[in-house]
């Protein structure tokens, strides 16, 4: 299993499966409700990265009389007659650290043990420091952390030697201030800390045609990670894997879900 990680430059929005009045939501994993990225996204983000139509569709499966799939033909001589699964999997993208303002030290960036463990396990990583609430890498004396409407106490906070292994070494000094919230009031603090963006629609004569909308998107410096690996059936393994990591090299700011024309969606993939 392979960790890519994407630190995003710009807010992201993935469209979620439901949407609750006037606020057009975002992906949201069923059994936790924290913003996530559907796999399929990053996959076909990744796809249409690739140019040569033997890469493609060794990497990702082929597409029944595309054209594509006729160029495959006519360069190998195998004839594609039935879909099939490429040799590359690709999993959801998931969040490691989120950026929440806070009126004592500008921006803190948040977790819990439910993300960081669930990351240590996906990227191999052995925690020098057991995960627990309330671990801070910025704990001063008598200093009061005032994170959106919570305040924590000098007392309360427990100051996290080993967070770098946490953090991929590109983004040591991107990311400075970091604390570990319980599960439970992590994710009402995502909930609070999301990009949101009132929009109106007007009609012919520029006078508001409805109400307001309000759009959810993972703001800015949240870093994430998606894990990706090679399916069973690949009969090539290490080609795969060199093939795909080209793909992942070739550019290093990708877009991601919608609302390209507005300068949504850009990540760095490191």
């Amino acid at each position: 299993m392979n960790i890519q990680h994407l630190y995003l430059l710009a807010p992201l929005h993935t469209g979620g499966t439901t949407q609750e009045g006037n606020l057009l939501g975002i992906a949201r994993e069923s059994h936790t409700n924290y913003p996530y990225i559907p796999s399929s996204s990053i996959r076909g983000k990744i796809r249409s990265l690739a140019t040569n139509p033997v890469t493609k569709i060794d990497l990702f499966g082929p597409e029944l009389n595309s054209p594509e799939s006729k160029e495959y033909e006519a360069e190998t001589g195998k004839k594609i007659d039935q879909l099939s699964q490429g040799s590359i999997w690709i999993g959801d993208g998931s969040l490691l650290w989120i950026p929440i303002p806070s009126l004592s030290h500008g921006v803190i960036w948040i977790s819990c043990p439910l993300l960081l463990n669930r990351y240590a396990r996906v990227a191999n990583v052995t925690p020098q420091t057991p995960i627990a609430p309330y671990l801070c890498n910025f704990q001063q004396a008598n200093e009061k952390v005032y994170l959106k409407d919570a305040i924590f106490e000098p007392s309360d906070l427990t100051q996290w030697q080993h967070w770098q292994q946490f953090i991929p070494t590109q983004l040591n000094a991107a990311i400075e201030r970091v604390l570990v919230l319980p599960d439970q009031h992590c994710a009402t603090v995502i909930q609070m800390g999301l990009w949101r963006q009132v929009k109106i629609k007007l009609d012919q004569h520029k006078t508001v045609d409805g109400g307001f909308r309000y759009e959810e998107a993972i703001p800015p410096d949240t870093l994430m990670y998606f894990p990706w690996g090679t399916t069973s059936q690949t009969s090539n393994t290490t080609q795969a894997e060199t093939d795909f990591k080209a793909l992942l090299t070739q550019d290093s700011i990708i877009q991601i879900g919608g609302q390209e024309s507005l300068g949504r969606g850009f990540v760095e993939c490191f």
